[in-house]
């Protein structure tokens, strides 16, 4: 395999935000540019989840990686959590609290990496970066029903609790970092 496979997976991610972004914000396709960004959003995160296997499974390991896969995930779901705070589909306070959350920890990991130490992803941050994706995609669909809006707000909960459960699991795990 080729060992940049990965890398190129991740710079695909961060060349479909822009797109994604446009049609998250404009009409320019009419009622299609809901389902365009949708696409892209879903593509771009099937990418994040495939950069990361192939990684695993080949034992392909690069500095690139390490820094811009986790920076592109970041900055897809930011992108995403804006424009919907732009379109009134969810709250500021929400969106403040989950990037938040991403600041702490890439600050975090810098103090770790700095102290010679690597602070792997968590469960729990998997699982909340799963619950963010499903409830953006959800939230971009928007599709109005009573059901799919008490969707949309268990998805916003279980993120957003997600979001401070993997920040207090990262930090009181690797509080020695801090200690140092």
């Amino acid at each position: 395999m080729n060992k940049n496979i990965p890398n190129y997976l991740t710079i695909l991610r961060v060349i479909m935000i822009p797109f994604f972004v446009f049609f998250m914000v404009t009409d320019y396709a009419g009622d299609a540019s809901k389902w365009i960004s949708v696409a892209l959003f879903i593509i771009a995160s099937l990418t994040d989840f495939l950069d990361g296997h192939l990684a695993r499974k080949h034992n392909i390991v690069s500095n690139f990686g390490k820094f811009m896969d986790p920076l592109a995930d970041k900055m897809l779901v930011s992108s995403a959590m804006i424009c919907l705070t732009e379109q009134g589909r969810l709250a500021a306070w929400i969106v403040i609290i989950i990037i938040s959350r991403e600041f702490i920890i890439s600050g975090f990991r810098l103090i770790a990496a700095d102290n010679g130490v690597v602070i792997a992803a968590s469960y729990w941050g998997k699982f909340k970066t799963n619950f963010q994706m499903f409830m953006i995609i959800m939230l971009i669909i928007n599709l109005g029903t009573p059901v799919a809006v008490m969707i949309e707000n268990v998805l916003i909960v279980i993120a957003t609790a997600l979001t401070i459960i993997s920040l207090i699991d990262y930090l009181a795990k690797n509080k020695q970092v801090l200690a140092s």
